[in-house]
């Protein structure tokens, strides 16, 4: 079952050309998407400007060579191992995740692509399987165990957000790519289409563009360290300091409110089992 490619049994129902097509608007989409995010959002403007101010401020230039091993440790670090993530449950979570994205997408192009009509396609029918139940380990393990911790995110699991768009389109076309595989009917086909549409047809609402704006954010952040502009930065007045307050008269009455209200109206309050 999971060495066959499910799409070769499309082929009497939908012409290879209409499923090929299907894929590349898909891409379209997603790069059309981005785009669009980037220009709403002056992703590019921000970074452009933020580069400049701290060329200003940095106290050595970084060489190009520099730059390319800074480009290579971000990419090892931030993009193939989430480094980042202090909390190693969210980064195995993150890790199974994206790398079972990248195999499923991967293996569907190729599967679709290099073998429409033919139902053995070597390893690619598996990894199609795996990356699509990778997702779903990863997706629903961040779901129901640590988006719900008060540690992490405190959130329930029926609580929704436009946020939320991204994950639940993912898990719903996983899992739905799944059950179609398994049980070959076409209710659960329709179904994995319709949610990848919305996973690829909404990149503009949802945190998919992010995961394309996140290695140059780190990359930035990189280049700031090296050069010395991140050293150069304004340092934190200490708010408790009378001259500081004497100058800032608001400082006191700010730092006398409780503050996981700060003003806001907004508690958090402990679970009843802590």
């Amino acid at each position: 079952m999971f060495t066959i490619n499910p799409f070769s049994e499309l082929a009497g129902l939908i012409p290879p050309i209409a499923m090929q097509i299907y894929v590349v608007l898909m891409a379209l989409l997603v790069v059309g998407g981005t785009l669009l995010d980037t220009i709403h959002k002056k992703s590019a403007k921000y970074f452009f400007e933020n580069s400049e101010k701290q060329k200003k401020m940095a106290s050595r230039r970084v060489s190009g060579g520099e730059k390319v091993g800074i480009a290579i440790k971000t990419v090892a670090e931030d993009v193939l191992t989430s480094a980042e993530f202090c909390n190693q449950r969210r980064r195995v979570v993150h890790l199974l995740t994206m790398y079972g994205f990248i195999l499923f997408v991967l293996s569907t192009a190729v599967l679709i692509f290099g073998y429409a009509n033919s139902s053995s396609a070597g390893v690619w029918p598996l990894l199609w399987h795996l990356g699509a139940l990778m997702v779903c380990i990863g997706g629903y393990w961040f779901w129901f165990a640590i988006r719900v911790d008060v540690a992490a995110e405190g959130n329930a699991w029926y609580r929704v957000v436009r946020a939320d768009l991204f994950i639940l389109a993912l898990l719903a076309t996983t899992t739905f790519a799944l059950l179609w595989s398994v049980f070959g009917a076409m209710f659960f086909f329709v179904l994995f289409i319709a949610a990848t549409t919305v996973l690829f047809g909404t990149v503009l609402w949802s945190k998919f563009a992010h995961m394309f704006f996140k290695p140059a954010a780190a990359f930035q952040k990189r280049v700031t360290k090296a050069d010395g502009s991140m050293e150069n930065l304004p340092e934190v007045p200490d708010l408790t300091d009378p001259a500081v307050q004497q100058r800032y008269p608001d400082i006191p009455e700010y730092l006398g409110k409780n503050p996981p209200d700060m003003g806001l109206g907004i508690k958090r309050e402990a679970p009843s089992h802590y």
